[in-house]
């Protein structure tokens, strides 16, 4: 049996366990903290937005493509993906479970390439970030032996 990588994660917040097989519990690998997505949108933005002139008399307000929480939050995806994608290339696991808050897992997704994405054995769109290892370990009993 391989390594298990399980991925609890929402957009301020993330730990990575591992798995080593039956009966050996979790052990927490990483934790990640994202403070940026938990800001105000305000404080996320250096200014007010940007003027521009439009044809006749008129003027415009420059408006982002993107809330800055979303970008925040996009952010925080691509590292978590980029960190999913070193652990495969170092063969430091063999499967992976997600359980990630329903927002959030679309950017997760979004952001892993195909060969993470093919690791990928189980998903819960559940925010667990808050919940104790032993009360994680009885939600994942479906898909894995703890």
């Amino acid at each position: 049996m391989g390594i298990t990588w399980i991925l609890v994660a929402n957009a301020s917040a993330a730990y990575l366990y591992a798995n080593y097989g039956p009966k050996k519990g979790l052990q927490k690998l990483k934790e990640f903290r994202h403070d940026a997505s938990r800001e105000k949108g305000q404080y996320l933005v250096s200014d007010r937005p940007g003027h521009n002139k439009s044809l006749g008399n008129g003027r415009g307000a420059y408006i982002p493509a993107t809330d800055p929480k979303q970008h925040e939050a996009q952010n925080f995806a691509c590292q978590l993906a980029r960190e999913l994608e070193q652990g495969r290339i170092a063969n430091s696991y063999q499967r992976l479970i997600l359980v990630v808050s329903t927002p959030f897992m679309g950017l997760i997704n979004s952001n892993m390439g195909r060969h993470v994405r093919n690791m990928v054995s189980d998903t819960f769109e559940k925010d667990y970030t808050r919940t104790s290892e032993k009360n994680l370990t009885r939600h994942l009993e479906s898909c894995i032996y703890l």
